[in-house]
């Protein structure tokens, strides 16, 4: 055994060599296989991902242009909406300021009287006196044109023995104009109010705590009313007053003159409703905005209020209308030419028919004079063919559309007489 030869131990180790070799190949080839079907799985697998990632991309893409491009329009609106919004606030404040006058004026009233006369006497040398102005600033007016107006005066008189004793006087107020015209005067009385001794003095226990410290004072706060409805001439505008008390004894604390317009219609809604007034005019101005704004848009995006799209529809609905009457004229034309073209032919046709037997028996020269007639007997029909031309030139479009007439190819396509010959 231990003296084998080598070639004995190779020919044993190769059949062992062999089976390695053929396992290893195998696994080998197993291991490729197994690298190409992940390969070609992973191939497949991208292959399939790939478009659905391309469709998520342009889904993404067009999601987010169609987002972006709806905020857009919804701030645009948002903003057209707003602006609208504060052009219908501005509009009615316009409005009410410039429609609605002064509701109330009132200024203090300062008499003055002369005093060049004996003081001696507890009398005034004149009658008391003020001027007032209405004017505002020495520009605009205080009463509107038109507007009715309640003008009264309050006198602050005290409770004193003179004006107990003075009883009733006269408060006159003239109106003038720019000019210095008296356009309205008037004449109210008045006095104080009567209070007994035995009132007088219990009121004067019950107040003496606020009279002796002065938060309270005997005195009568006195209303006249002067005017009623006074209404001011737009041609001869009233722009003072002239207020005079006929007393020269009367003693006055203080005065106002106060001026309170009386609304009527619109004006009377506007002042006693302000809020539902102004919801009302802001609402109708943005209405009305918006409309003008809509169209507007219409106009710059379709060139009008209806679509091209309809008005042409509308257009070729009316070319065909009229077109189809053209149609109708020039059939019944034709049908008349056809009727009096087949009583020129019947007219032809008997003269054909004669002159063919008066060929048969006459000679050469009749049969050139029949030939020379002949084509004068079809004279009429000429001009018929140049009306037929004239009719097809009136109306473009008509005659290609419509069929030749029956007459008319009868007519073109008729052998002359002549032919017979």
């Amino acid at each position: 055994m231990e003296g084998t030869h080598p070639l004995m131990h190779q020919g044993r180790d190769l059949p062992l060599r062999q089976q390695s070799t053929g396992l290893q190949g195998a696994t080998t080839v197993q291991n490729r296989t197994r690298r190409r079907s992940v390969s070609s799985g992973s191939e497949t697998l991208g292959g399939a991902m790939g478009p659905l990632l391309h469709w998520l991309h342009d889904v993404a893409a067009v999601t987010l242009l169609k987002a972006r491009r709806t905020l857009l329009q919804a701030a645009i609106l948002f903003c057209v909406l707003v602006l609208l919004l504060w052009v219908s606030i501005f509009l009615y404040g316009s409005f009410y300021y410039s429609y609605m006058p002064t509701v109330s004026f009132s200024t203090p009233v300062h008499f003055f009287y002369t005093a060049d006369c004996d003081t001696s006497e507890s009398r005034l040398c004149s009658f008391p006196t003020a001027n007032i102005s209405f004017m505002k600033n020495d520009r605009d007016q205080v009463m509107a044109n038109g507007q009715p107006y309640q003008i009264s005066l309050e006198l602050e008189m005290p409770e004193s023995p003179v004006n107990e004793e003075l009883g009733m006087f006269m408060v006159k107020m003239s109106c003038y104009t720019k000019g210095g015209t008296t356009v309205s005067s008037v004449g109210r009385s008045t006095m104080l109010h009567y209070r007994s001794k035995l009132l007088q003095i219990m009121s004067t226990l019950v107040f003496a705590p606020l009279l002796v410290t002065g938060m309270a004072e005997q005195k009568q706060l006195i209303e006249v009313e002067l005017f009623s409805d006074y209404k001011t001439n737009a041609y001869q505008p009233t722009i003072g007053a002239v207020i005079e008390i006929h007393s020269k004894q009367v003693q006055i604390y203080s005065s106002q003159l106060r001026i309170h317009a009386y609304f009527t219609g619109i004006r009377y809604v506007l002042y006693n409703f302000p809020l539902t007034s102004a919801v009302i005019g802001v609402a109708t101005n943005f209405a009305f905005l918006s409309v003008i704004v809509l169209f507007s848009y219409l106009q710059f995006i379709w060139g009008g209020l209806w679509p091209p799209d309809q008005v042409r529809v509308r257009v070729m609905m009316g070319d065909d209308t009229r077109i189809q009457q053209r149609r109708e004229e020039v059939r019944k034309r034709m049908e008349r030419e056809n009727s009096q073209k087949e009583l020129n032919s019947s007219k032809v046709t008997g003269s054909v028919s004669e002159s063919s037997d008066f060929q048969e028996t006459g000679t050469g020269t009749e049969l050139s004079k029949n030939a020379s007639v002949i084509p004068d007997s079809l004279g009429p029909d000429v001009p018929d063919s140049k009306e037929e031309e004239s009719h097809e030139s009136d109306g473009p479009g008509v005659e290609e559309n419509s069929p030749p007439q029956l007459g008319e190819t009868v007519l073109r396509q008729r052998p002359g007489p002549w032919m017979s010959l």
